[in-house]
Order: C-alpha cells, then structure tokens, then sequence
C-alpha cells in the first residue's frame, strides 16, 4: 500500500506542559535542614564537673584544717602537760619535806645552863683527882673532883662540901660525899679576893664532866668544867 498520494498533515503540537517536568509543591526539593546541636548536654556536663570539683576542694580544705587543728591541739596538750610537770615535781617535793619534817623527832629544848664562872662574883675551877680515903671511908668506890673556887666580888660567900655537887659524863648528878676523901674542901668563909682549893667526892666510879657551886639554898648556881 502507497502512502505517497496521501496529503501530509501538519505536525501536531503537543499539549501545554507536555514536556515539561512536573510542578513540585514548595520546599520539596529543598535537602533538610541539619538539625541544630544541643548545647544543654555540653552546660549541665560542666555543672556536674564544677561541683564535684568544689567538693573536692572543700575536702581538701576541710582535711587541712581538721590537721592543723589537731597539730595545735597536739602541741597544746603538749604544753599543758611540760607546764603541768614542773607543778607537779613541786608538789612532790614539798610534800616529802614535810613528810620528811613530821618524821624527824621534835628536838627538845636544851635545859638552861649553869651561869658561867668567869660571868659572876663567884670562880669554880676543877680538874680530875686521886681519889685518897679518908677515915670515913667505907670501902666503896668514890670519884673525886680537886676545886679551887675564888670570890671576885665585893662580899664574903659561903664555902661548904655541901654546897658542891658533880655531873658525869652521862649527865648523872652526884652529890658530895662527907669525910669519904682527906682531902675533902673545907667549910669556910671566903672574903672578896680570897680563893680555897679542895677535893669534892662523889660515890661510884664515873667520869666528872663539871661542878656545881650554890651559895646556901637559894644562890646562883655556878659551874666549873672539869678539865
């Protein structure tokens, strides 16, 4: 079959918007937008670290302190005690003194003495002697004393066996002995200047450490050391 008698037929146009690519409603095309970072996680990350880190500060401080404190009161106590130790040794002491004072026995108070010989009127000298019997010797053992006693004053005193008495070396009082010794002091009055000597006998055998010499019965008593 011959198409070369047939007319040809203009060409056709194509409908509008054929060809065309479609319409896209808007924004479809567009790529999405990134989603934006959130910071919120990055804040509260440092919020968490800065408290922990003032935490930690704070043990730091709170431990230096707390050391400081007991290094003080340490070395107070320290102090207290050193202060308190001298205190303590005083008390001590003191207190064994007057423990060692209470034990000591109270001394007694010595007796008076004798008024010297050289102090007074009255001289007594003595030293020690044989003891030679005398004819009312009995016997018995006699310890004599030879006296030389002067008056130095201005009136005449008394002089009589009686009158003298002889202290040992054990502080034992011996009253004189009549006639047991020839020797025996006389009974005579001494006027001012004079001086006699005798013998004054004692009964035992003991050493003589003084004599004693009262006028009467209500002289001064005078002592003579026995040398």
């Amino acid at each position: 079959m011959s198409y070369q008698n047939q007319p040809q037929q203009p060409p056709q146009q194509p409908p509008p918007g054929w060809g065309q690519p479609p319409m896209q409603p808007p924004g479809w095309g567009q790529p999405p937008m990134p989603p934006r970072k959130n910071n919120a996680g990055k804040i509260v990350g440092f919020s968490c670290l800065g408290i922990v880190g003032a935490f930690v500060l704070l043990a730091i401080l709170g431990s230096l302190v707390s050391s400081g404190g007991d290094t003080t009161a340490k070395s107070g106590g320290k102090t207290a005690v050193a202060s308190e130790k001298p205190t303590k040794a005083a008390e001590k002491a003191e207190k064994a003194e007057k423990e060692e004072a209470a034990e000591k026995p109270k001394k007694a108070d010595p007796k008076p003495k004798p008024e010297p010989a050289a102090a007074g009127p009255v001289k007594v000298s003595a030293k020690k002697a044989t003891f030679t019997p005398g004819v009312l010797h009995d016997g018995g053992k006699y310890t004599s004393v030879s006296i030389t006693i002067a008056n130095n004053g201005d009136k005449p005193i008394n002089v009589n066996p009686l009158y003298f008495s002889i202290t040992d070396t054990n502080g034992t009082k011996h009253t004189a002995e009549l006639a047991k010794d020839e020797r025996q002091i006389d009974t005579v009055d001494l006027a001012p200047g004079e001086n006699i000597t005798g013998v004054v006998t004692g009964e035992g055998e003991f050493t003589a450490k003084y004599v004693t010499y009262t006028d009467g019965l209500f002289g001064d008593p005078v002592r003579g050391n026995v040398s």
